[in-house]
């Protein structure tokens, strides 16, 4: 991913676009970071001010100059038309999916999407009457079989949430258009950096800027980017639900961004080296990692993405719950906690079930998803291994 300089021909690399875009120090008196907006009400002048639509902003709810910050970065890493922040990765989800359907309508969601949009779906979606059909996150071209006269919108989430299977974007955006909808992916793993999918036939990307953009654990967002065409309907189903993000958040998503680059190189690295390393311990059964040759979608990850993320799942031998909790519950580096993409490495344990419903999950093993931060990682390695002791003690 590269962009032009503004007003020259010089192409950019993705390191100065998180360096330079979205700052504009001479506007603010010349400091480097655009500050914190804090306010409600805008203030016009005249009346053709006004009425006339001539200001850059005109209500707080409608954004600020921090807001813009972010959304200007974003944009240039994903190529969109146009992106807007919001509150967290599931308000991006809802506003994307509710973008492109109404009541009498059908979606098509990966299994391994992320869950509470799956929720989202099987409640919100259905009392609006609004169906939703899960399918394989591995069927590719063959989505079209499944596309139905009132089918306007798939999710996609590649690799997916917790089993890190790799989608297809290319052909499910062929067969999504063929017949008439609208492809949403879900990019937070990977972020625009080593993966893009508007550039691979997508209309819509979201992501949960809590993770990896926001990068440090203390604040919420999401990101929706859209190609021209699907802009409209996004923006006026974001301002009609009221969605809106502050200052102080998209302060610190910025803040996060600058060193974007930097802190994605140094969790890829540390979780390739950690998910190598796992796959030669004696309790593994599988390492669930798009960038390991041993992975079963390893060449499309190869085809479509330039890079992979901090987080990857890991199969342990089978074992009652009580291996499960001296697996967890003695970590000192791991901690157990619902997110990821910060500076500290985290650790849960896996229970598919009934959120698998077009492919069931059969393995017999015990599932653990780890998010690779950014300590010592022989640290983390002794921390794992302890770990795998105790599990090995209690099976």
């Amino acid at each position: 991913m590269n962009d032009k300089k503004r007003g020259t021909d010089q192409v950019l690399s993705v390191e100065t676009i998180l360096t330079h875009h979205g700052r504009e120090p001479d506007d603010q008196f010349g400091f480097v970071n655009t500050p914190v907006y804090r306010g409600s009400t805008v203030l016009f002048k005249t009346l053709d001010d006004m009425t006339g639509h001539k200001q850059r902003f005109a209500y707080g709810r409608a954004g600020n100059p921090t807001t813009e910050s972010v959304e200007a970065v974003i944009n240039a890493l994903e190529g969109a038309y146009r992106t807007r922040l919001v509150p967290s990765g599931l308000a991006a989800i809802t506003i994307a999916v509710l973008s492109c359907v109404k009541a009498g309508d059908e979606i098509l969601i990966s299994d391994s999407a992320y869950e509470p949009g799956r929720s989202f779906a099987d409640g919100f979606l259905k009392r609006m009457g609004v169906s939703a059909r899960y399918y394989d996150p591995r069927i590719g071209a063959g989505i079209a079989e499944l596309m139905q006269p009132n089918t306007t919108a798939v999710l996609a989430e590649s690799p997916g949430s917790l089993t890190f299977e790799v989608q297809d974007i290319p052909a499910l955006a062929q067969a999504v258009h063929a017949h008439g909808a609208r492809l949403i992916v879900d990019n937070s793993w990977a972020s625009p950096l080593y993966h893009q999918p508007l550039a691979l036939g997508a209309d819509l990307v979201v992501h949960a800027g809590t993770k990896m953009f926001v990068g440090h654990s203390d604040a919420f967002a999401g990101t929706i980017s859209a190609t021209e065409a699907a802009w409209p309907e996004v923006e006026s189903t974001r301002a009609l639900l009221g969605f809106f993000t502050s200052g102080d958040d998209a302060f610190l998503v910025a803040r996060g961004l600058r060193t974007l680059a930097i802190r994605m190189k140094e969790h890829q690295a540390r979780a390739l080296d950690i998910a190598n390393w796992l796959e030669g311990q004696d309790e593994v059964l599988q390492v669930l990692h798009p960038g390991l040759p041993s992975h079963p979608d390893h060449a499309l990850f190869k085809r479509d993405f330039t890079g992979s993320g901090s987080l990857f799942s890991v199969m342990l031998a089978p074992a009652p719950r009580a291996a499960v909790a001296a697996f967890v519950d003695g970590l000192g580096l791991f901690t157990m906690g619902y997110s990821w993409g910060g500076y500290e490495s985290l650790c849960i344990p896996v229970k598919l079930g009934a959120n698998r419903t077009a492919k069931p999950w059969t393995a017999e093993g015990n599932l653990f998803r780890l998010h690779i931060g950014l300590e010592g990682v022989d640290d983390l390695k002794a921390d794992l291994t302890a770990a795998m002791q105790r599990y090995a003690a209690a099976r």
